[in-house]
């Protein structure tokens, strides 16, 4: 299965590359990309994993990648081809669900203190790392399965975190997964 990872290089996003790192077969792109390249490459990979900062307009632009988001509208009609999609940014459920696409993907995500504020949920910079981290490895250790696979698996594993980290239950209450292909 060749993989492709849409990880657009930010250092507050850096907790997120354990997740792709013993991933064979893949390419990593985190920024000098054009939209000709994207297209191209989401076209002939099976896997798609997208990461970073997002909106429920798509995944963030950092870098040199053409426009303010790397993975938005324009991309939705190959998107919808793949079942195997990962999106993991703030708010991709409502791009995913928008657009009726497949895969593994995240609401609001806590990532950093101040999101946590921002969504009332009382921590500190330690809780967050924790969070960040142990997902990332979680995430990491099943990454090689189908997404329902890994969904199921995170969910399960990420859930002990949750008893006793509150940025983690916020989380994990915004992990889900979509296979319509199979529901019709």
């Amino acid at each position: 299965m060749q993989t492709l990872i849409i990880h657009p290089k930010d250092t507050s996003t850096v907790f997120l590359e354990p997740i792709y790192e013993k991933i064979e077969n893949k390419i990593v792109i985190q920024n000098n990309c054009s939209f000709e390249q994207l297209i191209n490459l989401i076209e002939t990979h099976d896997r798609i994993m997208m990461m970073g900062h997002g909106s429920p307009d798509g995944l963030f632009s950092v870098g040199n990648f053409d426009g303010g988001y790397v993975i938005d509208k324009n991309v939705v009609h190959l998107l919808k081809k793949k079942k195997e999609c990962f999106y993991l940014w703030c708010n991709a459920d409502k791009f995913v669900e928008k657009y009726q696409l497949n895969g593994f993907y995240s609401g609001m995500f806590i990532s950093e203190v101040h999101e946590a504020s921002f969504c009332d949920v009382d921590t500190n910079q330690n809780l967050v790392d924790q969070s960040n981290y142990s997902f990332s490895k979680i995430v990491s250790k099943w990454a090689k399965s189908n997404m329902k696979n890994l969904y199921e698996n995170v969910k399960m594993e990420y859930s002990k975190l949750a008893e006793f980290n509150d940025v983690a239950l916020y989380n994990l209450k915004r992990l889900y997964y979509q296979d319509s292909v199979n529901s019709i």
